[in-house]
């Protein structure tokens, strides 16, 4: 760090070195966590390794070999086993998540279609759907629920500097844009030092503008690098490896693709 020296009154000399100065994220510019809009969340696997789901219990056939599912209808599935008790997740791959910045896949989105349970055990099983956020079909692949776990979380920006991207929004939408209370996943996980809890910072990326005054091409006038944006607030809730999702708390501005994510 560059170093000063500065002369007292007195006649000493004194040395002074400049340093980065961090501050806490105060509590009171932290909004309230809605529970609800993170609880539908916390049981769902949300990422799979390619390949995750191949050897899974999966969905044969339907009754009367419907295309599309939804409550109350009727599906066979193998490798299920017998228990009327458990309840199935029904799950289809998804998007692949790629990391924006170094084009590495981070994993494939598990797109959760609904639940079902046995009604009579066999191989295949007669599966009853008992809900459906999407139609259920052929081929769909199913997770027994484990139990709902939800971890009291104070909210707390990281320790130390973390910088990540937005990969996109839950449910496909790779390419949308979003705001308050929406579920984005982000390029950073378990291996990058995230934590459930974490409160991280939403900024957009400054542009690269050139000189309008330059006396010359566009293509060589000299440019300007704008700053980086500060627009909103993000808390973390699932910890992967290698991606993390987070609630969007605050935002000025949509949340978009790409965005950068930071320890505030």
């Amino acid at each position: 760090a560059p170093e000063f020296e500065l002369t007292s009154d007195a006649g000493e000399t004194v040395k002074l070195s400049a340093q980065v100065r961090t501050e806490p994220l105060p509590q009171d510019a932290i909004p309230p966590i809605p529970a609800k809009a993170i609880e539908p969340f916390l049981s769902q696997p949300l990422v799979i390794e390619p390949g995750g789901l191949d050897n899974a219990p999966r969905i044969v056939a339907t009754e009367e070999n419907r295309v599309n599912l939804g409550p109350g209808g009727v599906a066979y599935a193998v490798g299920v086993g017998e228990d009327p008790k458990v309840v199935w997740q029904i799950y289809r791959p998804g998007r692949t998540l790629v990391d924006p910045e170094t084009k590495a896949t981070l994993g494939i989105e598990a797109v959760y279609l609904g639940t079902g349970r046995v009604r009579r055990p066999g191989n295949p099983a007669t599966l009853e759907i008992v809900s459906s956020l999407r139609e259920i079909s052929r081929d769909d692949r199913l997770i027994a629920a484990g139990p709902l776990s939800i971890n009291q979380y104070v909210p707390h920006p990281p320790a130390v500097f973390l910088r990540g991207r937005i990969v996109g929004m839950y449910d496909g939408l790779a390419t949308s844009e979003t705001g308050r209370n929406s579920v984005v996943a982000i390029s950073k996980g378990k291996r990058d030092g995230i934590e459930s809890g974490h409160v991280l910072a939403i900024l957009r990326a400054g542009n690269s503008v050139a000189d309008p005054r330059a006396n010359v091409s566009r293509d060589s006038a000299p440019s300007f690098m704008l700053p980086d944006e500060r627009y909103g607030l993000l808390f973390v809730f699932r910890v992967f490896d290698a991606i993390s999702y987070a609630l969007v708390m605050e935002s000025t501005r949509p949340v978009a693709p790409g965005d950068i994510v930071q320890t505030p």
